[in-house]
Parts: C-alpha cells; structure tokens; sequence
C-alpha cells in the first residue's frame, strides 16, 4: 500500500467518526433541551409558593424523565456499544446535569441521596459496565456535588419562605455527604475541584443554621415527617 492509499484510508476512518459524532450531537442537543425543561421546573421549588407545590413539581419532573429515556435510548444506537468511551465526552456533561437533576428530585421526595443504581434507573441506562452504556461512576459523583450546590441555595430560600427547620435537615444531608466524599481517594482533577467546591456549600449552610441559632427560630424545628 501507498503513503498515499494509508492516509486516503485513515481519512475515511476520520469521516466516518466524524459522521457518528454528529448523529451524536444531534441526540445530544435534544438531550440538553429536556434538561433545561427539567431544572427550570425543579428550580421553581425556590420561589416562596413553590414549598408549597413540591409533589407537583417532583410528579411532572419524573415525566420529563420518560422523555430522557427515549433519548439515551436513541443515542445508544448512534454508536457501537463497545466503543462507549471514544464518544463519552460527546455526552457527559450533560448525562452529569441529568444526574444532578434526578439527585435533586428525589432529595426533593425523600430528603436522601438517590444511589447510583436508582439513577441509572431513572435513566434507563445500566450502571454495569460490562452491559455496555452505562452511568459511569465519575459522572455520578458529579452529578451529586452539583446537588451540593442546589441545597445550600434551596437553605437560604427555607428560611426566606418562613421554612426554618429545613435549613436543618439539609445541613445534617449535606455533613454526611461530605463525610462520605472524604472516604474516596479521589484522583479525577474535575472531581476533585468539585469536591472543594462542596466545602463552600458546608459552610454556607452552617452559616444559615447558625443564624437561625442565634435568633432563636431553629427550636421550632418539627420532626422530618412534619417537615415534609
């Protein structure tokens, strides 16, 4: 073979990688666009009626979630299974901002953190990667610090709404969060500059939890049934 039939071959695998990448964008970008649909309903949460409507808010963020299925679904054709990871960082941004998303909907439900099983299920995808696509476990990590971030915001609203005890309750979520963070050797650069960014939030809230002290209001604190 000629130099000159080696790289007209290696162009052709270069144009045909080329072409998966931008079916993939295309999913991609749909992706993004459910996700946007997803937060800016879930953000909704921190406007002072939306204490009131959480269910409703968590109930029409889960049928959103059907949607996503469909589209991991489609983007699962787009490629080879075993090539998953040639083509990861086409999706994994915004996989991560589905993670964050499903994270925060169940702490809204329940006020515990979603397991990485629950998540993959909430996709639809696989959490083994031996199946082919999979949540990997890096991009479920980021996922949940980005919930980090959203709980701090959602302390301070509590208490603008008049919600004082659960400043409380998101404060201790949020302490074991960080102690089971401190248990990883972390070696990801991103994740581990994340993980400083969990820091901040831990002493945001403890500056909220330490307002209510000193004015007094965190003895009003119900019990976690009442406070749902």
């Amino acid at each position: 073979m000629s130099v000159i039939d080696m790289f007209v071959e290696l162009q052709c695998g270069l144009s045909a990688d080329q072409d998966v990448r931008e079916e993939i964008r295309k999913v991609v970008q749909s992706l993004e666009q459910t996700a946007r649909e997803i937060l800016i309903l879930l953000q909704g949460v921190h406007q002072e009626a939306g204490f009131k409507d959480i269910p409703a808010k968590c109930l029409k963020a889960r049928e959103h979630y059907s949607t996503v299925r469909d589209q991991l679904a489609t983007l699962q054709t787009k490629f080879p299974a075993e090539q998953y990871y040639k083509f990861h960082d086409q999706w994994r941004f915004v996989l991560q901002r589905l993670v964050f998303l499903a994270s925060f909907l169940v702490y809204l439900e329940t006020e515990t953190l979603v397991t990485r099983e629950a998540v993959a299920e909430i996709l639809g995808i696989e959490y083994v990667r031996e199946k082919g696509f999979h949540l990997d476990i890096e991009d479920y990590l980021s996922g949940v610090l980005n919930l980090a971030n959203e709980l701090s915001r959602l302390a301070v609203n509590s208490v603008i709404a008049g919600d004082y005890s659960r400043p409380l309750r998101i404060a201790s979520f949020i302490n074991e969060l960080d102690f089971g963070f401190r248990l990883l050797n972390l070696k990801n650069d991103s994740l581990r500059k994340r993980y400083d960014g969990l820091k901040y939030d831990v002493k945001k809230i403890e500056e909220v939890v330490y307002d209510l002290s000193i004015r007094g209001l965190s003895k009003e604190e119900p019990t976690p049934a009442e406070g749902k």
